[in-house]
């Protein structure tokens, strides 16, 4: 089941993972950038900052498939 990351921006963690994996974010800052994540309260920041690594981990691994 889907869970709410953002609060104020009302970003389910399913639609967080589907955007970081269709766009390649390397931080926080970068994603506030781009979307509207992130960008208020920042209570979720570290929870976002997780995303962003295993984000980040999924596309190492996927690169590491195709060597």
């Amino acid at each position: 089941m889907a869970e709410v990351i953002c609060l104020c921006n009302e970003i389910l963690d399913t639609d967080l993972r589907e955007y970081l994996d269709s766009h390649l974010i390397e931080s926080v800052d970068e994603l506030r950038d781009q979307a509207s994540i992130c960008n208020k309260c920042m209570q979720c920041q570290d929870l976002v900052e997780g995303e962003i690594y295993q984000a980040r981990m999924r596309r190492q691994r996927a690169i590491g498939q195709f060597s």
